[in-house]
């Protein structure tokens, strides 16, 4: 199960795109054979025209259920399988945006969880990456804030064109962004969601924001880049 979720997180643009193209053909064998159907004078000529349509109908139904489905699997049901979270693929993701940073005079970035030289930088970027305000914006978590638990996501998700909103978490020296939750409700200056690092190893993370347009359109992701933190020790008690 896990396998098979990894690969439709991996490849979801690339499923978007093929059940897409093949939407957009039998639209067009829809639209003819309903101008087939409406021009027919002779029976046989209708049945052909009525058998093409139900056809076309039924493989349309069936991208759109295609669609449907890889949307769930991706947005909600991949994120909460452990495996799947703490295991991303390593594969190209398009809104992937490289935004590890070095301040001047800077040549290398310290590994996550080690000491850092004098003078070297650390891999929080000194501004959030990519944020629009009254647009997409990411207001809590604040970028370089340590945290722990599940934390509110507030900000703001509302660019013309609105379609849907998603967040998306990576380690700063990976590549492949990885889906957690997604919102198909405008939201200026409130919560956005609820961001669970219970069961994410300590380090730094990037948590980005990616409004959607209704062309399926992305918008540059806003990125904040935090340190979670272990869970406190519980002390026994007497």
């Amino acid at each position: 199960m896990e396998e098979a979720l990894s690969f439709f997180r991996a490849f979801e643009m690339w499923i978007y795109l093929l059940l897409g193209l093949g939407g957009l053909i039998y639209i067009r064998k829809f639209i003819l054979a309903w101008q087939d159907l409406r021009g027919a004078t002779f029976g046989l000529e209708r049945e052909s025209a009525q058998a093409r349509l139900n056809q076309s109908a039924s493989v349309l139904v069936l991208f759109l259920t295609m669609i449907l489905t890889e949307f769930i699997l991706v947005s909600f049901i991949a994120p909460a399988m452990p495996g799947i979270a703490s295991l991303p693929t390593p594969t190209l993701n398009l809104l992937a945006t490289p935004t590890t940073t070095l301040l001047a005079g800077t040549q290398q970035t310290a590994p996550v969880g080690a000491a850092t030289p004098t003078g070297l930088a650390e891999t929080i970027p000194a501004i959030s990456s990519g944020c629009v305000p009254n647009e997409v914006e990411i207001v809590i978590p604040q970028n370089g804030e340590e945290i722990r638990g599940v934390i509110p996501v507030v900000g703001t998700a509302n660019t013309p064109n609105f379609g849907f909103y998603k967040f998306e978490i990576k380690r700063p020296e990976e590549a492949v962004w990885l889906t957690i939750q997604a919102g198909n409700v405008p939201i200026d200056n409130g919560k956005l969601g609820d961001w669970d690092t219970s069961r994410l190893s300590p380090g730094e993370y990037q948590l980005a924001l990616v409004v959607v347009d209704n062309q399926a359109k992305p918008s540059e992701p806003c990125i904040v880049q935090v340190r979670v933190s272990p869970p406190p020790e519980v002390t026994p008690g007497p």
